[in-house]
């Protein structure tokens, strides 16, 4: 893109430009909205400097203009946020660090993150060639000191790897090579930050990879060490390592051809800040990180057999992501996903799949209910060992889209399950008090309504019983 084009772009933005016309203010526009401006993509955040005016006292006279919210960010470094009116725009306001344009955009991390563009004049201020690292589709350090002071940096490369696709400059590798240990000093909560950022990227296999290659990769999942070490095997033909990088490249392939309604649900922000699709191959990543521990050889046949292993996944998986300052509802999607993963091909391998099956399916899988058939699915083509024919494979993507193709179709119609009967009724019907068997009985009931088993109260009271 034409330089003037992006300055003229800048000036015809509808919000930047009521900035110009209603206050004096020197403003800049830095960050991600150049980048975004650069690539020609929606912006909806945009960071800005003031160099003339305390930011709070500015930012408060902005959130008043644009009868938007206030909030403060971070007081000690002067950085406040102000949520416009349409709760989708919202603008990052700071003074720049160091009292100074200059110091501020020499003490950034990346050479594309450190151009600002006077958003009332035009100049462009780019001392790092930001413009020309982005046109040439590389990223490039400022200062090596700039990620030893803060090692978070160091993530940031691999997540804006991940988002952009762009190479990572020699020297860039060479100071996260060689100081790749120093990305388990920054607060958890910010790791989890930059790592949902990276998996929400359009290139997470290839991130992933490059953070395994510059020994990242088991610093922040200590897990990788183990599925290294699960070779291939009758059913697999990469190594579980690589077989879970590759299910994340099939589902990223799956969801490119998916149908609109699948791709709006994936796409959706339901927990964490973050897609569906992001937690969801995050999930992929994980989803087998149950089998070293449960990993046997049969004598016999020289089989390779991993039971439970997603029961065993779930359980690490929960204790990894609480470490790591997931949110409850994250780690409950994350667990929940990789518990089930295998459930989605189950039912489509049931000898008579008939709705009521699919029904099931769907009333246990809830609103995971896509996000399960695109993981049985990914997980399924990057398994192509000797033993999986190409039948098998078809057979078995087949079954999984007609399964979606039904949930789909009736989701719509789907109702609650209405509650039939409380605790307090299943005791004084069974004359039983508060205790375990209770909870089971309750369990076993709405499994039963969940299997179309029990549709009226006087079922319910029949069903329970019969299980007594």
């Amino acid at each position: 893109m034409n330089i003037q084009t992006i300055v003229d772009k800048i000036k015809c933005d509808e919000i930047l430009n009521n900035l110009t016309s209603f206050f004096d203010n020197e403003i800049y526009l830095v960050g991600g909205a150049v980048r975004d401006f650069l690539s020609d993509n929606e912006i909806f955040d945009r960071d800005l400097i003031v160099t003339d005016e305390d930011a709070g006292v500015f930012a408060r006279k902005v959130a008043d203009f644009f009868g938007g919210v206030f909030i403060p960010l971070d007081e000690e470094n002067k950085i406040y946020r102000v949520v416009l009116s349409d709760k989708q725009n919202y603008l990052d306001i700071t003074n720049p660090a160091g009292s100074s344009l200059v110091k501020d955009l020499t003490r950034r991390d990346l050479t594309i993150n450190a151009v600002a563009i006077n958003i009332r004049s035009g100049e462009i201020v780019d001392l790092f060639g930001g413009i020309e690292d982005f046109q040439n589709r590389i990223i490039r350090g400022i200062c090596d000191e700039n990620f030893i002071d803060d090692p978070l940096r160091m993530l940031r490369i691999f997540r804006f790897h991940s988002v952009l696709g762009f190479d990572i400059d020699d020297s860039l590798v060479s100071v996260v090579r060689n100081n790749s240990e120093l990305v388990l000093k920054p607060a958890k909560e910010r790791v989890e930050y930059e790592l949902m950022k990276l998996f929400n990227g359009l290139y997470v296999p290839q991130a992933l990879l490059k953070m395994d290659e510059l020994q990242v990769l088991e610093l922040l999942f200590p897990f990788v060490r183990e599925l290294k070490r699960v070779p291939p095997n009758a059913h697999h033909h990469l190594d579980l390592f690589n077989h879970s990088i590759e299910t994340i490249r099939q589902l990223d392939i799956l969801f490119e051809n998916s149908c609109d309604e699948v791709k709006n649900h994936l796409l959706k922000v339901d927990f964490g800040g973050f897609s569906r699709l992001a937690h969801l191959r995050l999930a992929c990543f994980m989803h087998d990180i149950g089998k070293f521990s449960t990993w046997t050889i049969e004598e016999d046949t020289g089989r390779h057999r991993f039971i439970k292993h997603e029961d065993a996944g779930s359980k690490m998986a929960e204790k990894f992501l609480k470490s790591m300052c997931f949110s409850n509802k994250q780690i409950s999607y994350i667990t929940y996903i990789i518990k089930n993963h295998m459930y989605p091909a189950a039912v489509v391998s049931s000898p008579e799949l008939s709705e009521k099956v699919m029904m099931r399916y769907i009333r246990k899988s809830e609103d995971n209910a896509i996000d399960n058939i695109l993981i049985a699915q990914a997980d399924r083509l990057s398994a192509r060992g000797p033993e999986v024919s190409d039948e098998m494979v078809k057979n078995n993507i087949e079954g999984l889209n007609n399964l979606l193709e039904y949930y789909l179709k009736i989701k719509d119609t789907l109702k609650p399950l209405p509650k039939l009967l409380d605790g307090n009724e299943v005791m004084k019907i069974l004359n039983i008090k508060p205790s375990k068997r209770l909870g089971e009985i309750m369990e076993a009931l709405h499994e039963a309504q969940i299997s179309g088993d029990v549709l009226t109260k006087e079922d319910a009271v029949s069903f329970v019983k019969t299980i007594l």
